[in-house]
């Protein structure tokens, strides 16, 4: 067939949001769509030329399916016609493509790999697989894939929009935005590039530069769904949850793909909890276990699934914790009614992250308490249970532990007043309080600073190191690292800028060893710090706590304060990544304790 000779004859799919993360754990962005109706009918027009080849009515059935939403029909049809030509590069592509929209993502590169070879010069196939790379989390390898691509077709807006999310999603952000500037300069009508500006804007914290660039993004096309939902978690950072709900209820009306609906169901639900709508938040929320959600785990468990109504009493019933090792505290939450629901004939088996096992069985002491363990499977997270290996069928209902709060956490008032719901070994707290006598005189404070999770644009959550100082520097508090990672430059830094040493807990691993920094957080006066994993540790162990928390943080379910920790107290800024001011406010509530 004859090959384009310039990029507007080139199919190529833009890497069009990359949706700006939104104040959800669980925002994602769709990147892509190899099988639209566009994409399809290109495709469809060069097979039509392949007339002279045996394998044309194969590869045109083929292409017919995919059109027709039939990818196993068309994988069928490709690998027919791959039978015949096992060199057809574009067998190898129309395979690519119906494993892709199936979710074989594995499958799906390795056939693009295959297609690109045999046809090296054909744009549209090494751009999927540059976007294929990008989904899989390959952004290096996609940047290389998007970089060869401009090579060849120079100031192509779809291919500098893709370049731009590559480099964006590596945190470098300078450079995405002189890709996107040169792109705006060469044709400011293409509303994908104002839509991918924004997201840059959106991971470096500057809210309203971002959501300019998403009005003009809409402006441009009115039609385009994820600027409507990057708009809307503009919104919400900007203190608007009523409109960034409108938002996404708009881009949920719009043609949008189906693991793009999840997402934005997703991200609903957190804007409804924002708005104290929390039962239909909950309702919305378990689209992250939707197959077609991009980023869904699959719980492999062969046993019936809890659904809310289910009589619990005298069942045996699999919990299995999700998604960070914080939330599987925060949402732990639920376990003690789960507990009473089941009642003394019922039986409750709780699956957790390998770390938190001696925390959780030492607070449900009549439960099986075991790790769970997830793989990487076809480019989608499979969550096992190993050790009930063989006695599966022991268990009666399961359910990963978020769905709970579908019935049991249906509003704020259903957050019971119980301060903690973990237990620190007493022995090791005995311990640590002997140990905190060693450090300087003065109420001792854990300190937690950052998340060592910074993609997805979570860093936004966090100040800056520096604008801990007046916190460090409050009269009468020695403050204790509970922060785990690397921080030896922040630790530094406090000695060197701030005049504050920081005091490090001897003997103890502040990542790995879960179960003594519970002890130790119950040992500490006072523990201050953004939510992480160690901050929901210390609150549902009961220690006294103070968070620091965005303004659009969804976890405070629409209320000022913070349900599932009764005695967390939370400081919350004037505006999104306004941290001055909150900070002050914080040492001067510390200075009155010391």
């Amino acid at each position: 067939m004859s090959r384009p000779s310039n990029p507007s004859a080139t199919s190529v799919l833009a890497l069009d949001t990359g949706a700006a993360a939104t104040p959800a754990r669980l925002a994602a962005g769709a990147i892509g769509d190899s099988a639209s109706s566009a994409a399809l009918a290109r495709l469809n027009a060069a097979v039509s030329e392949l007339k002279a080849l045996s394998i044309q009515p194969l590869l045109q059935g083929a292409v017919n399916a995919l059109n027709a939403g039939k990818p196993d029909e068309g994988a069928a049809l490709a690998m027919k016609a791959l039978e015949l030509d096992e060199r057809s590069g574009f067998g190898w592509y129309m395979l690519a493509l119906a494993r892709e929209m199936s979710g074989d993502f594995a499958s799906s590169i390795t056939c693009y790999e295959a297609a690109l070879k045999l046809m090296p010069d054909h744009a549209e196939v090494a751009n999927n697989l540059g976007r294929l790379a990008f989904r899989l989390g390959h952004t290096e390898v996609a940047e290389k894939l998007f970089r060869a691509f401009l090579k060849r077709f120079p100031n192509h807006h779809e291919g500098a929009n893709n370049l731009a999310c590559a480099l964006r999603a590596q945190m470098r952000f300078d450079e995405a935005v002189e890709v996107l500037r040169a792109a705006i300069l060469e044709d400011p009508s293409h509303a994908v590039v104002w839509n991918t500006l924004g997201t840059v804007m959106a991971e470096q914290g500057d809210s309203e530069n971002a959501a300019i660039f998403f009005d003009e993004a809409l402006r441009l096309d009115p039609e385009f769904a994820k600027a409507h939902y990057n708009r809307g978690n503009m919104s919400l950072a900007l203190g608007d949850p009523a409109h960034a709900l409108e938002c996404c209820e708009t881009a949920l009306t719009k043609k949008i793909t189906e693991d793009e609906r999840q997402m934005m169901l997703l991200a609903r639900s957190t804007i409804k909890i924002n708005l104290g709508r929390v039962g239909e938040g909950w309702d919305d929320y378990e689209a992250r276990l939707s197959p077609h959600f991009a980023d869904v785990t699959v719980f492999s468990v062969n046993r019936p699934r809890w659904a809310p109504g289910d009589d619990l009493a005298g069942k045996s019933l699999l919990v299995i914790g999700e998604q960070g090792l914080g939330d599987e505290i925060l949402f732990a939450n639920v376990l003690p009614d789960i507990q009473e629901a089941l009642g003394p004939n019922g039986r409750l088996t709780l699956a957790v992250e390998a770390r938190l096992v001696p925390l959780f069985q030492r607070a449900f002491p009549t439960a099986e308490v075991g790790a769970h363990r997830t793989l990487k499977i076809d480019g989608r997270s499979h969550r096992f249970v190993p050790f009930l290996d063989g006695r599966m069928e022991e268990i009666d209902l399961f359910t990963p532990i978020a769905s709970l709060l579908r019935q049991y956490r249906r509003s704020p008032e259903a957050f019971p007043d119980r301060v903690g719901f973990l237990t620190p070994d007493p022995a090791r707290v005995a311990h640590w309080k002997i140990q905190l006598e060693a450090a300087p005189s003065g109420l001792k404070v854990g300190l937690l600073w950052k998340s060592n999770i910074i993609n997805g644009g979570r860093h936004r959550f966090f100040s800056p190191f520096e604008q801990w100082a007046p916190v460090l520097r409050a009269p009468g508090a020695t403050m204790v690292n509970l922060q785990y990672g690397d921080c030896a430059a922040e630790l530094e830094q406090a000695r060197r800028d701030f005049g504050v040493e920081i005091w490090n807990p001897p003997g103890i691993d502040l990542k790995q060893d879960l179960d003594d920094v519970a002890a130790l957080c119950g040992a500490l006066d006072l523990v201050i710090g953004f939510s992480n994993a160690t901050l929901n540790i210390a609150a549902a162990c009961g220690a006294p706590t103070w968070l620091i928390t965005a303004p659009a943080a969804w976890t405070r379910l629409g209320t000022d304060r913070y349900p599932w920790y009764p005695q967390v107290r939370s400081f919350v800024p004037p505006a999104f990544g306004d941290w001055a001011p909150v900070m002050a406010e914080v040492a001067d509530e510390l200075a009155k304790l010391t």
